[in-house]
């Protein structure tokens, strides 16, 4: 009966990592967004992902981010796994931004967090002299 039980946690402990991280591909990154003078920051918490597996894309209303990762394999028996395997984040953009067509925007990966600068649309810099 004993080996039944460990063999029956094993499989629920497994279940459950699988739908978490059904959970935390539905609900993560997690997201700061504020101005700074004339931009809209974007932060996201990225950690896991490499930067040449980050996408984003750039409508009038939405930035939307993908990644995608590959599943490490271990030799032995995993308990927990929650950090996705994949994101997609559409974020509605809460002012317009400014950006031409053929304008490219720069991001930010350092160290598992992603920072896009968006200028926004009909805000300028006043300098104090």
């Amino acid at each position: 009966m004993s080996m039944l039980l460990q063999h029956l946690s094993k499989e629920f402990m497994r279940e459950i990592g699988t739908r978490s991280r059904d959970v935390y591909e539905m609900i993560l990154p997690a997201v700061d967004m504020f101005e700074d003078e004339s931009d809209l920051v974007i932060v996201l918490d990225m950690a896991g992902f490499e930067k040449e597996d980050i996408k984003t894309r750039l409508s009038e209303h939405f930035i939307t981010i993908t990644a995608k990762r590959e599943k490490i394999e271990k030799d032995g028996m995993s308990y927990w796994e929650q950090r996705p395997l994949s994101i997609r984040k559409k974020i509605p953009l809460p002012v317009k931004v400014s950006v031409e067509e053929d304008e490219e925007i720069k991001a930010k990966y350092l160290n598992g967090v992603l920072t896009i600068r968006l200028p926004m649309k009909g805000v300028g810099r006043v300098t104090v002299e």
